[in-house]
């Protein structure tokens, strides 16, 4: 059984060993994974045996939040260490501005001397890494799950000049249950439906609350090639939900042959492998599909990181607060040996990983989100230790306020009671800061949005 550790546990543990030689790095993502859909998560519903070979290994963070839960403004994020909002990128289809485009996350690590190779989904924005702008990469594979994992395995057993080595690698699933809900082909798996009675029943928080924020039907009607379940049964909730799993099993498999590769030729003891998402998905919670909203099993995406020779360390679980978007860059940088840009915003890791008894990371971290396919509703949810706050630009019940030690479900809205007044107006103030800092001026703030009593 994994122990969970908190501020106060093992005070005392010892220095971290620095390591005079960089570590190679191997950076994983999946496209559209919730964090608690994983069976080291403790998820019955789903088998993830070869991601759970590198939770064994490392420490997992389960209070991990993306910078904004769409594919293209979460990548920026994660390959420029800013926020979307701060270089305008909210939206899938909008390219990077021309003034990052030798700065990002691999131009960085080339520069600090390591080889770089990327394999599988890019996003930012072209679906593939552009091949006449290769942002500091050698594109090792496009976009498609087929054959990625055996191009990042070339990559990881090829000469690399005596250099350390970088590689992302990017799969698209379980991404397919767009395509799944739509009735399309499904373009990187298959999967067979099986009995409603073989299927996961339907999540706790299936029902959508009376002081939940209304502003999230009306952006689900306004598009049902996004949103194609509104007339869903709850039988078709539940083959929704076992085919969500099924691809998440399904690209544990393709991550298990790259973990296959660090064992045999024993990389834990001179790589950093970390695996994460760029953001979830709404499983049938609050009768939601795909992704945008702030709801958790969205928002909360899943983050393990394994550091060279922290076998002291293999299999913990930190409650530190971490955006995957902004906290990654530097924290790869941080085990480059790299200088972090002034520009990033975000804190690293390592420390965190590698004496994880030291979980205070961030005070409170920020999750945004615009539904720009649909009708342009903003949003933002700030998550400090012990309570998330939502806020949406417009509609009754904007503000939502939850207890994340006790209604991770987020089934009960605390804004509306009198007595966490105190705390919601706590998150406020919270919330109104980070917006005066990181937010671009503009004749109309958004710290407008924030009611003031």
């Amino acid at each position: 059984m994994r122990k969970r550790f908190t501020s106060i546990g093992l005070m005392l543990a010892g220095c971290f060993q620095i390591h005079a030689a960089a570590p190679n790095i191997i950076y994983i993502v999946t496209d559209q994974h919730s964090a608690n859909a994983l069976s080291c998560a403790g998820n019955e519903n789903v088998a993830t045996p070869n991601i759970d070979r590198i939770a064994e290994r490392g420490v997992r963070f389960d209070n991990t939040y993306c910078a904004l839960p769409l594919s293209g403004p979460s990548r920026a994020a994660m390959f420029t260490g800013y926020m979307p909002s701060a270089i305008g990128m909210q939206e899938n289809e909008t390219p990077l501005p021309d003034s990052l485009r030798t700065r990002t996350l691999g131009n960085l690590m080339e520069e600090a001397g390591y080889d770089n190779g990327y394999s599988g989904k890019w996003h930012v924005n072209t679906n593939s890494l552009p091949d006449s702008i290769a942002f500091g990469f050698k594109n090792l594979h496009g976009h498609n799950d087929y054959g990625l994992a055996e191009a990042a395995n070339e990559f990881i057993v090829s000469d690399h000049g005596g250099k350390p080595f970088f590689l992302v690698a990017c799969f698209d699933n379980p991404h397919n249950i767009c395509e799944y809900a739509r009735g399309q082909k499904l373009p990187f798996a298959t999967i067979s439906d099986v009995p409603t009675d073989s299927c996961p029943n339907l999540p706790k928080n299936f029902l959508i609350q009376p002081y939940d924020a209304d502003i999230l039907r009306w952006e689900r009607e306004q598009s049902y090639r996004l949103y194609p379940t509104k007339g869903y049964t709850p039988d078709d909730w539940r083959h929704y939900r076992n085919a969500y799993f099924r691809l998440i099993e399904h690209v544990d498999t393709e991550v298990g042959k790259i973990v296959d590769t660090i064992d045999s030729l024993n990389l834990w003891d001179n790589t950093v492998v970390i695996f994460t998402s760029d953001h979830g998905d709404g499983q049938g919670a609050h009768q939601w599909n795909q992704k945008t909203v702030l709801w958790e099993e969205v928002a909360n995406v899943p983050l393990i990181v394994c550091a060279p020779k922290n076998k002291k360390n293999a299999g913990k679980v930190s409650e530190a607060l971490v955006n995957n978007g902004i906290d990654l860059m530097p924290s790869i940088l941080d085990w480059a040996g790299a200088d972090v840009p002034q520009w990033c915003k975000g804190r690293s890791l390592r420390y965190a990983v590698e004496q994880p008894e030291k979980e205070s990371l961030n005070d409170f971290v920020v999750c945004e989100t615009v539904f720009a396919q649909t009708g342009g509703t903003r949003g933002w949810a700030l998550r400090t230790p012990h309570f998330k706050y939502v806020l949406y630009e417009a509609g009754t019940n904007r503000e939502m306020l939850f207890d994340m030690d006790n209604d991770r479900l987020e089934m009960t809205n605390l804004a509306v009671e009198s007595k966490y007044r105190t705390e919601l107006e706590h998150h406020r103030a919270l919330l109104r800061k980070w917006m005066e800092k990181n937010l671009p001026s503009s004749p109309y703030p958004h710290t407008r949005f924030i009611p003031v009593n």
